[in-house]
């Protein structure tokens, strides 16, 4: 399965050339997740928001490795199409996953219990 429809990237996209000139200041916009990424087999999600159209391989949202601590941050496109859980099965997208809420609602609620939910 093909990580990211050219939609999902398109709309990626336009949230970042949005976010660009807001980026690090109190004027970013708070962005319902666009896409939600998972691994099957290793308890990884990601749930992404913009791509930096500058260097399109990097995106941004709350990133969940599993481990207890979830954080947002940036991640490669590239890295995660080649990840592998510890069945080797590979990150998969969401197909059913609709949203009304912001990231930083999903990662006030992931960092209280320790991992994303819904």
């Amino acid at each position: 399965m093909q990580l990211l429809t050219q939609d999902l990237r398109d709309q990626l996209l336009a949230n970042g050339r949005q976010q660009r000139p807001l980026r690090g200041t109190r004027n970013e916009i708070d962005f319902v997740p666009v896409v939600k990424l998972f691994t099957p087999d290793a308890g990884a999600t990601w749930l992404l928001t913009e791509i930096d159209p500058d260097d399109r391989d990097i995106a941004f949202g709350l990133c969940d490795l599993g481990l207890g601590c979830p954080e947002i941050g940036s991640v490669s496109l590239s890295e995660l199409s080649s990840l592998r859980g510890r069945l080797g099965l590979p990150v998969e997208r969401d197909l059913y996953f609709r949203t009304v809420r912001t990231l930083s609602d999903y990662a006030e609620r992931a960092r209280t219990i320790g991992r994303i939910t819904g």
